[in-house]
C-alpha cells in the first residue's frame, strides 16, 4: 500500500553532514507519519526521528542536537538532515511510515524501506 525509497546515504569523516531522502508511494502522503530507525551492525534497529502528518515531531536523545527531520509533502518526500556525524551513527539508515502514531516504536509503522547505509570514519 506504501512504498519508500530512501536515498542520500554514504561514506563520510566524522563532523561531517549528510541528507537522506524518503520517498513515497501508493497512499496520500500528506495522512502519514514519517519517520527514521537505523540499525547498527550486530545491534538491533534503533528509533531515530519522527515526524506526524501535521509536522509533529521526535528525535531520539543521542541525536537531537544534531540532527533533523522534516518533510515536503508537495514531493512526497521526508528527509532526516544529519550534522556533526560521528563513528557511533554509522548504521543502515531505514525510512517508515504508519497510519497516525509517531513514536518510537517498531510495532507503530507499517511501511519500511529497504535501507540506505551511513558511514562515518573517525
Amino acid at each position: 500500500q506504501v512504498q519508500l525509497v530512501e536515498s542520500g546515504g554514504g561514506l563520510v569523516q566524522a563532523g561531517a553532514s549528510l541528507r537522506l531522502s524518503c520517498a513515497a508511494s501508493g497512499r496520500t502522503f500528506s495522512n502519514l507519519a514519517m519517520g527514521w530507525f537505523r540499525q547498527a551492525p550486530g545491534k538491533e534497529r534503533e528509533f531515530v526521528a519522527a515526524i506526524s502528518s501535521r509536522g509533529g515531531h521526535r528525535l531520539t536523545t543521542s541525536v537531537k542536537d544534531r540532527f533533523t527531520i522534516s518533510r515536503d509533502n508537495a514531493k512526497n518526500t521526508v528527509y532526516l538532515q544529519m550534522n556533526s556525524l560521528k563513528p557511533e551513527d554509522t548504521a543502515v539508515y531505514f525510512c517508515v511510515a504508519g497510519q497516525t502514531v509517531y513514536g518510537n516504536r517498531l510495532s507503530e509503522y507499517d511501511y519500511w524501506g529497504q535501507g540506505t547505509q551511513v558511514t562515518v570514519s573517525s
